[in-house]
């Protein structure tokens, strides 16, 4: 699959609205079609996952953004389908405590980085300090913070400090995936109107996200700086149509296989005498009675 559709260049300065179609779904017409693709990445991953591990010398870092009802948790379920769940590990981040509150706000995305071999999943992350922070600048001064440049200047320092930190995972073995699943405004009204309607989706409707909904504009606006601040090359974004959950789920899936296939993953070679002992031991079994 081709991924340029998807990926924000580094440098570049994109529209969500001119640049993206939340409905695009590729050359895939029949969603069955997509759908057995997605078995099959599903099971590849499976496999490049489990060399990962033996391997333990990366970790791979998947940071999922979007709006509510855009459907990441549901791709988290299915793309990671297969995955064994001791190489894998999901954190989803929601308002800081007062733990959090005393520390940068970096502090709790680093305590919850993925070990070398391991696949760690952020369901939402530290990006949320450019988006509802900036959407709601009252947040900010909760922070505790002793003092921040004024206007504009916070968000650029922020930018530059989150390039950074990505920097140095990427140069310390932390492959580093970013994910925007973009929703159109008219599919989450439906998709909000389903929960509604549903008694088992009661549970995942909250009345602020309502609240939140009236700030779609302000939203798009600081995604897109985030877009053109922090896809880099080391650290890309991928804004990934997601009117489509089905193909959304394609996409994410492809993406990753792609990126673990890129590694060269290998099984750790052991010494030869380690051979001589395995060769050893089955002699041993095999002359068993």
């Amino acid at each position: 699959m081709n991924h340029d559709p998807y990926i924000v260049k580094p440098g570049s300065h994109i529209s969500l609205i001119k640049d993206y179609n939340p409905g695009y779904r590729c050359e895939f017409h029949p969603k069955t079609d997509a759908i057995k693709k997605l078995k099959t990445g599903v099971l590849q991953l499976a496999k490049y996952q489990d060399v990962l591990y033996a391997q333990n010398s990366y970790s791979l870092l998947i940071i999922f953004q979007a709006m509510d009802a855009a459907g990441k948790d549901s791709t988290i379920k299915h793309v990671m389908s297969g995955v064994n769940p001791q190489g894998c590990q999901v954190f989803s981040f929601k308002s800081p405590s007062e733990e959090e509150l005393d520390h940068d706000y970096l502090w709790r995305s680093m305590k919850s980085l993925p070990e070398r071999g391991r696949i760690g999943i952020f369901n939402r992350s530290y990006y949320e300090e450019l988006l509802i922070v900036r959407v709601h600048p009252e947040i900010l001064k909760k922070q505790q913070l002793p003092k921040f440049p004024q206007g504009n200047q916070i968000w650029k320092q922020r930018f530059e400090e989150i390039n950074n930190f990505e920097k140095y995972l990427v140069n310390n073995g932390v492959i580093v995936l970013k994910f925007f699943l973009n929703v159109s405004k008219s599919v989450q009204r439906k998709r909000f109107l389903a929960r509604i309607d549903s008694p088992e989706k009661h549970w995942k409707f909250s009345a602020s996200d309502i609240r939140e909904r009236a700030f779609w504009d302000d939203y798009m606006d600081a995604y897109e700086q985030v877009f053109n601040n922090t896809s880099t090359e080391l650290a890309p974004w991928y804004i990934v149509p997601a009117d489509r959950k089905w193909f959304t789920r394609l996409v994410v899936a492809d993406i990753i296989c792609t990126k673990l296939q890129e590694l060269n993953l290998q099984y750790p070679e052991i010494s030869e005498e380690n051979k001589k002992q395995l060769q050893e031991a089955k002699k041993n079994l095999e002359a068993e009675n």
